[in-house]
């Protein structure tokens, strides 16, 4: 497990908090929010921004799981009558989109990157090998891992949760699209009164059904001791506040 409090200061003079984290993106973040899908290039290309600043000053490798709800959820498709396995796997095609849509623009703001993928398409992404991700961070590269695990009725906040212990990352970030800047007592959306924690241990986020990640999800982290940040990503500069480890957010823990 790599050192989750590194001691050499960043180009900045700022502490990262973890040096290898996992950035978890839903694909909702990446839709186009006037019509609901799609990809919206400006987002992505801000977020690209975000991730290759911080790379750079903070030196913290990251790899990043991206799902693939703007373009299609397995759970709908299944909701519709679809085989779930069938649908499960169609997400999983989803998430490679969005996976070779972050890379262009990481690569665009000059980031060396990688994807790979649980599914193999040689001729589009490099196969998920742990020891080849593990040192394509070491060598200062991103990392975009989609297609899931590779198996289906596993959501993309498992593969988050499940790639973070594989490759030794200290934590995962867990970045929000709906404007909900943690983890709340109920949905803040639509119940004025729920109060936000700034800190909850993941037995309470379970035995309560907080929404945060799925239950599998919250279970491994739980098992081996990886902690959760949930943030606002839409908020613009909130990944290097989390790496710097300022209080946004909720910390499950």
């Amino acid at each position: 497990m790599v050192d989750a409090e590194i001691g050499a200061e960043a180009n900045n003079g700022r502490r990262p908090r973890w040096k290898r984290v996992v950035l978890k993106l839903s694909g909702e973040a990446f839709a186009d929010h006037r019509i609901g899908y799609g990809i919206d290039g400006q987002m992505v290309a801000r977020i690209a921004a975000e991730v290759s600043e911080v790379r750079r000053d903070l030196k913290t490798e990251i790899a990043i799981v991206v799902g693939g709800g703007n373009i299609w959820r397995g759970m709908a498709g299944a909701g519709a009558g679809m085989d779930r396995a069938q649908a499960d796997t169609m997400g999983m095609l989803a998430t490679v989109i969005n996976g070779l849509a972050l890379q262009d623009a990481l690569e665009q703001v000059g980031e060396p990157t990688r994807v790979m993928t649980a599914i193999q398409m040689a001729q589009v992404a490099e196969p998920y090998i742990r020891r080849r991700a593990t040192r394509h961070l070491e060598k200062g590269r991103v990392v975009i891992l989609a297609g899931g695990t590779g198996n289906p009725y596993f959501t993309t906040d498992t593969t988050a949760a499940l790639r973070a212990a594989e490759i030794g990352a200290a934590a995962v970030l867990k970045g929000t699209h709906s404007g909900v800047d943690g983890v709340y007592t109920d949905d803040p959306l639509t119940n004025p009164t729920a109060t936000k924690f700034s800190e909850v241990a993941y037995i309470e986020v379970l035995n309560r059904g907080l929404k945060v990640m799925d239950s599998t999800a919250i279970t491994f982290c739980m098992d081996n001791n990886l902690p959760i940040v949930v943030f606002n990503l839409m908020e613009p500069g909130n990944i290097r506040r989390a790496l710097e480890g300022e209080s946004i957010g909720t910390l499950v823990s």
